[in-house]
């Protein structure tokens, strides 16, 4: 009974620091979308690399691409900290123990990334979702499979 308890308050904290995450992860994107992206474009846009890795929407919109990318790398590691530290309720910062914690966290947080980049991508793209449903479907999947992966992996009790 306690257990399950635990469990329940776990999760309740993890999908709540999630979705700050999300917001966090939307706020990234829009200014990547409309700050970061028309700067880079108008300044450095000329640049064939920069235009092709960056700020081409032909045939994939590029921008949001990175953006999404550089908001997910962001927020996994705002989020590590938030999940050993307040989730999982490790006391200690021991370098070696958390470089593992960290690089098994890391690990999923790339598998699952690939996961939210890909339905994004794919909802975005291929089936004309907005960004707005398109990240948040995508972003929600990963967590719960991060969720799972993490506690049984990575911050073990």
């Amino acid at each position: 009974m306690e257990e399950n308890s635990e469990i329940k308050k776990e999760m309740l904290l993890y999908f709540t620091f999630a979705a700050l995450m999300i917001l966090l992860n939307y706020v990234i994107q829009k200014l990547n979308q409309l700050v970061l992206a028309p700067f880079i474009c108008m300044n450095f846009g000329t640049n064939e690399l920069i235009q092709a890795l960056y700020c081409s929407t032909s045939p994939y919109n590029m921008t949001e691409f990175v953006g999404s990318v550089l908001a997910v790398g962001i927020t996994y590691i705002i989020k590590f900290f938030l999940d050993k530290f307040i989730v999982f309720k490790k006391q200690h910062f021991k370098i070696k123990e958390t470089s593992k914690e960290f690089a098994k966290y890391f690990g999923f947080a790339i598998l699952t990334t690939i996961e939210n980049i890909g339905i994004q991508f794919i909802m975005t793209n291929f089936i004309k979702t907005p960004l707005e449903i398109s990240f948040l479907v995508a972003l929600s999947i990963g967590y719960l499979t991060k969720f799972f992966l993490d506690k049984k992996y990575v911050f073990q009790k």
